[in-house]
């Protein structure tokens, strides 16, 4: 039988057209990331439904870098892991810290920003100093299922610790005088301090980083096995090259928040 060359040079434009697709489509990965956006700077949900913060800026820098057609949704802090694991989305990036403990249940790429944990209070308190000791027999606020509501449970077992599903709600007790202190990320507490919302309090000093509890840093979080890690890991080592971190850095903190 013979074929026409007319008829090979269809075959070989369609297995050409074929190709490139498949180039296109693994060049245009489509990625759904989550975030709790109520977690400001690094992640806010907005008043007109646009969400904003570091780790929204650098999760959309990354998608970039890997060319990437990523979307994003918002999930409570609460639900963030399970419904990850569900599959409702493909990673995470929401502030969450790198732990052992979280890593038996998901991958992480690695840090793409490393901060201590830090204490605040009222600024009448008579709290002298950020210690256990200090802060024995006091109410210590703390968001739910965070890294630091571990550490205060394990460091600070003589104050008495209330949980809160969001951040926002601890700082609106601590304002109205219902808890004696809080404990967060220390930039997520020195922004709040320069609002208005934050005038009631004071920076007691920051804590002494427990590598167990807090961690690695703060990472993207995937599924287990999801190559997704490691393509989040090398974007975030080629934004550090290209000077596109340290941009996205620059519009949030006067510092790197990098870390060591």
């Amino acid at each position: 039988m013979r074929i026409s060359k007319r008829f090979t040079l269809a075959a070989s434009a369609a297995v050409i057209a074929l190709f490139a697709s498949s180039a296109a489509m693994a060049e245009g990965e489509k990625i759904v990331i989550a975030t709790e956006g109520a977690y400001p700077p690094f992640n806010n949900l907005e008043s007109d439904g646009t969400l904003t913060g570091f780790d929204v800026d650098i999760a959309k820098a990354l998608c970039e870098e890997m060319k990437a057609d990523c979307t994003f949704v918002t999930q409570d802090w609460d639900g963030m892991i399970p419904a990850l694991i569900a599959k409702k989305f493909d990673a995470i990036f929401a502030s969450m810290s790198i732990t052992d403990e979280r890593k038996e249940k998901v991958d992480f790429s690695k840090k793409y920003y490393n901060t201590p944990p830090a204490i605040v209070v009222p600024k009448d308190s008579d709290i002298k100093d950020a210690s256990a000791e200090s802060l024995a027999g006091k109410t210590l606020g703390a968001q739910g299922s965070t890294t630091h509501a571990n550490y205060a449970e394990a460091h600070m077992k003589d104050a008495e610790l209330k949980l809160y599903p969001t951040a926002d709600e601890y700082k609106l007790d601590i304002a109205n005088g219902r808890i004696d202190a809080a404990i967060d990320d220390v930039v997520i507490l020195s922004e709040w301090l320069k609002t208005e919302d934050g005038a009631c309090c004071k920076l007691l000093g920051t804590l002494p980083v427990d590598p167990v509890i807090n961690g690695n840093g703060v990472g993207a979080a995937v599924r287990k096995g999801d190559p997704l890690a490691d393509k989040f890991t090398a974007a975030i080592a080629a934004i550090r090259a290209n000077g596109k971190y340290q941009e996205i850095n620059a519009k949030y903190f006067p510092f790197d928040v990098y870390g060591e």
